[in-house]
């Protein structure tokens, strides 16, 4: 079990919020949420049953036939699983609770009950679809579980850099040549292999990239599958599918046109809906007035998407092919690929940003007299001020977009931020990151 951030969180709800409310890990499939949960309850409680509604055998599915007696369902369940329950020591799991609604349902009156805590852990695209002809309880808060971040992967591999790297970033100075290719070719493995637990087992491991990219190529047919259970017309996979040459193409927007191939229709509305339920992507609104409250700004119907996991959008850019080349991971881990790749560290900037539970946002606007627009990649907020950020995957460049940006909202900017794999810097008001101090960046905003 790898460690992470998520149990902190638990520990929250357990020692503040349990009596009162069930906790629901939501997320990706594959993210972790149901290891998550039995690793919490074996060490955090004095027993635990954990029931698995997509693969329960016919016994214990038949103690949920009727709940209406607790005092009789806890000990048919008991039972039926040869497990005991002590009062206020234990936590029963519902694992994969979008197979079963009711139960879900009846979470209210189980937490009123008070006798154990509920840990519930679900694939948000299904749950959507089976809460319909239910009352959602409100005795039920949610924890966001996302592919492992650069922390929780760094911990997994036993690479201790990583507090390295918050010393070097507050000391606000470079690192060296040195060090920074070596602190960047380590972030450019993460980016490679991934947040997805069966991705950095298999590195863990020793497997080369080609066995690791048969794990995520897995992980992608599964999510597809999932797509195409909720639309057999095979759009909403589709629309999955185009993330990655979308970015590729600098698009301004995600065009649903692009991925469908046709017009787009009122249904096409629903299945982008469903594709930002299933978790598995990220959504970048457009902001048409980033000097006010980025929220209330926001153009819901103008955005970009990411997908969720660096490494399985990695997977999905480097494999046109059926057959995977391990050479092209060579060249990424070595900074020798011929193409540009700006959209591939956008996509982990995106991916680091909603980690820590961030909105993502960006903005565009037109440059006067001229049809082609500016772009700024992400902004965020800091109290009342914004930070644009710009990504470049390799040096610096030339930067005139976060330039303009700032003259124009002057009043509003903290800072500016430019993110590549260049070491600590400044370029007048420009602030010079490599990717990998991210993570200390967002903290001090």
């Amino acid at each position: 079990m790898f460690k992470r951030k998520a149990f902190d969180k638990l520990r929250d709800w357990k020692n503040n919020k349990a009596p009162n409310y069930a906790v629901l890990l939501e997320g990706a499939r594959r993210v972790g949420k149901t290891t998550i949960a039995e690793e919490f309850a074996k060490q955090e409680y004095r027993s635990y049953i954990k029931i698995d509604f997509a693969n329960i055998r016919k016994d214990v599915l038949d103690t949920f036939d009727d709940i209406a007696n607790l005092d009789i369902f806890f000990l048919r369940l008991q039972t039926a699983t040869g497990i005991t329950l002590y009062k206020r020591e234990s936590v029963i799991i519902f694992d994969e609770i979008q197979l079963m609604p009711k139960v879900r349902q009846a979470i209210k009156y189980l937490v009123a009950d008070g006798r154990y805590d509920y840990i519930e852990t679900g694939s948000l695209i299904s749950i959507k679809k089976n809460v319909k002809d239910i009352v959602i309880p409100s005795e039920e808060i949610k924890i966001e579980i996302f592919p492992m971040d650069y922390e929780e992967f760094m911990w997994a591999i036993g690479n201790d850099t990583y507090t390295l790297i918050k010393e070097l970033y507050k000391l606000k100075k470079p690192a060296g040549n040195s060090l920074n290719r070596k602190l960047m070719r380590d972030f450019r493995i993460y980016m490679a292999v991934g947040g997805m637990p069966q991705a950095v087992n298999a590195y863990v491991e020793g497997k080369n990239f080609t066995e690791i990219d048969e794990v995520k190529k897995e992980i992608i047919n599964l999510y597809k599958e999932d797509f195409i259970k909720i639309d057999k017309s095979g759009i909403t996979e589709r629309m999955y599918d185009s993330v990655p040459a979308q970015l590729a193409a600098n698009k301004q927007r995600y065009v649903i046109s692009a991925a469908t191939g046709k017009k787009k229709i009122e249904k096409d509305t629903e299945r982008v809906y469903n594709l930002l339920d299933s978790k598995t992507v990220l959504t970048c609104y457009n902001v048409y007035n980033p000097s006010i409250a980025l929220s209330q700004t926001r153009a819901m119907d103008i955005f970009k998407l990411y997908l969720s996991d660096t490494g399985l959008f990695t997977t999905m850019i480097f494999n046109s092919s059926a057959e995977t080349d391990s050479n092209i991971y060579s060249k990424l881990l070595s900074d020798t690929l011929p193409a540009d790749l700006g959209y591939l560290y956008e996509n982990a900037v995106a991916q680091i940003i909603a980690s820590t539970g961030k909105m993502l946002y960006y903005h565009t606007w037109k440059k006067e007299g001229r049809t082609h627009y500016y772009e700024v990649d992400f902004i965020l907020t800091s109290k009342t001020k914004i930070v644009p950020i710009e990504v470049k995957s390799s040096g610096t460049g030339e930067h005139k977009s976060i330039t303009e940006f700032c003259k124009k909202y002057s009043q509003q900017v903290k800072d500016q931020i430019l993110l590549s794999q260049k070491d600590v810097g400044k370029d007048e008001t420009l602030k010079l990151y490599p990717i990998y101090m991210l993570p200390f960046v967002l903290e001090e905003l």
